[in-house]
């Protein structure tokens, strides 16, 4: 866990770590929400809006069909590998 200061005009610096990790650049806006745990900065739109013609289709698969049991055990598998590296 890392740390920060507040300065004495009321503004934070986010660690570098966290900026690259959630592709946070210069400019952006935030949200700052006071909750019962702390603070909560949430990007006022994190992805550009878009229309649906123009990402249908975009992730076409192109190999053999998968059955439901495959699908399961890869959700299953990814879920063990999140909990194992700290992430949840």
């Amino acid at each position: 866990m890392e740390t920060t200061r507040l300065s004495t005009r009321g503004q934070i610096v986010l660690p570098l770590s966290i900026r690259t990790a959630r592709a946070l650049t210069p400019g952006m806006e935030f949200r700052v929400e006071d909750t019962a745990e702390g603070v909560l900065l949430r990007p006022v739109r994190p992805l550009p809006e878009t229309r649906l013609e123009d990402v249908a289709g975009l992730l076409k698969y192109k190999g053999r069909p998968k059955s439901l049991r495959e699908m399961d055990e890869a959700v299953a598998r990814g879920v063990r590998q999140r909990h194992e590296s700290g992430r949840y």
